[in-house]
C-alpha cells in the first residue's frame, strides 16, 4: 500500500514537471515571436531560472543595445557615440561606434585651398576702397623705356589664369584615425564591400598627418571631378556614413 502511494506520488510530480516544461516551451515560442525587450523581460520574470533563461537575458540584451545604436545614428554627434561606448564596450556595434568616434576629427581638417589664393589679387583690409580710387595710380615715369615688353604682359597673364577646375582635381576623405593605417585599411575594406558600384575602380591612400594628439591616418582617394566626388559623399552621407570633399 505504502509503495503504490509513492509510485503516485512520483507519478504526479512527472506529470507536474512536464506540464511545467511544456508550457514553458509555449511561453518561449510566444516572446520569440513577440521579439521585443517588454515580452523578454516577462518572461525572465515568470521563468527566473528556467531552460531558456540564458537565451532570453542575451537577447535582450541584444535589443536594448541595437535600440540604443539606433538613437545614437539618429543623433549622430560625437557625444551620443561615446556615450554609446561607454555603455556597450564590447558589443556588436561597439567597433562601428569606435570608427564614427575617429571620423569625427573629419570636422577639425584644415581648408588649405582656401588660404592658398586668398591674399593674392584681394586689396588690404585695412585700406578701404575709397581711398584705393583716391589714389589713380600714377604711371612711374621710369617705366617708358619698356614699351616693347608691354604686349608680353597679357599674353603671360592669361597663361596663368587657366588652372580652372578641371577633372580628376578633387578627392574625398572618408576617414581620420587614430588607431593606425590598419585601421583605415580595414575601413576602406569595408566600405567596398558595402558599396561596390560606388567605389569601383578607385584606389584609397593612407595620409599620415601629426598633429598635438598625436597621428591620424586619413583615409582618401584623390584624382576625381567635382561631379563624382560630390555624388559619392553624397551617397555615403545619405547612408550616415562620413565623407569629405577635398577641393583643389
Amino acid at each position: 500500500m505504502v509503495i503504490h502511494k509513492v509510485f503516485l506520488v512520483l507519478s504526479l510530480t512527472a506529470v507536474l514537471a512536464a506540464a511545467g516544461c511544456s508550457r514553458q516551451q509555449s511561453d518561449w515560442e510566444k516572446t520569440r515571436t513577440a521579439n521585443t525587450t517588454d515580452a523578454y523581460e516577462l518572461f525572465l520574470k515568470k521563468y527566473p531560472s528556467g531552460e531558456f533563461t540564458a537565451q532570453a537575458r542575451a537577447r535582450v540584451k541584444e535589443l536594448y543595445e541595437e535600440r540604443d545604436w539606433q538613437k545614437a545614428r539618429d543623433t549622430d554627434t560625437l557625444e551620443a557615440y561615446q556615450a554609446f561606448l561607454k555603455q556597450y564596450p564590447e558589443g556588436k556595434w561597439t567597433e562601428e561606434a569606435r570608427i564614427r568616434v575617429e571620423n569625427f576629427t573629419l570636422a577639425s581638417v584644415p581648408s588649405n585651398t582656401a588660404a592658398a589664393g586668398a591674399d593674392t589679387t584681394a586689396p588690404s583690409r585695412a585700406t578701404p576702397p575709397s581711398a584705393m580710387a583716391m589714389k589713380p595710380a600714377a604711371p612711374k615715369p621710369a617705366a617708358a623705356p619698356k614699351p616693347a615688353a608691354a604686349p608680353k604682359t597679357p599674353a603671360a597673364s592669361s597663361a596663368h589664369i587657366a588652372p580652372s577646375k578641371s577633372q580628376g582635381s578633387y578627392g574625398i576623405q572618408l576617414g581620420a584615425f587614430k588607431s593606425g593605417a590598419d585601421v583605415a585599411n580595414q575601413r576602406w575594406a569595408k566600405l567596398e564591400k558595402e558599396y561596390p558600384k560606388l567605389l569601383s575602380g578607385l584606389s584609397p591612400k593612407i595620409s599620415p598627418k601629426k598633429g598635438a594628439s598625436g597621428t591620424l591616418y586619413r583615409l582618401q582617394v584623390a584624382s576625381l571631378s567635382e561631379s563624382r566626388a560630390s555624388s559619392i559623399c553624397k551617397t555615403l552621407k545619405a547612408h550616415s556614413q562620413a565623407c569629405v570633399l577635398l577641393h583643389p
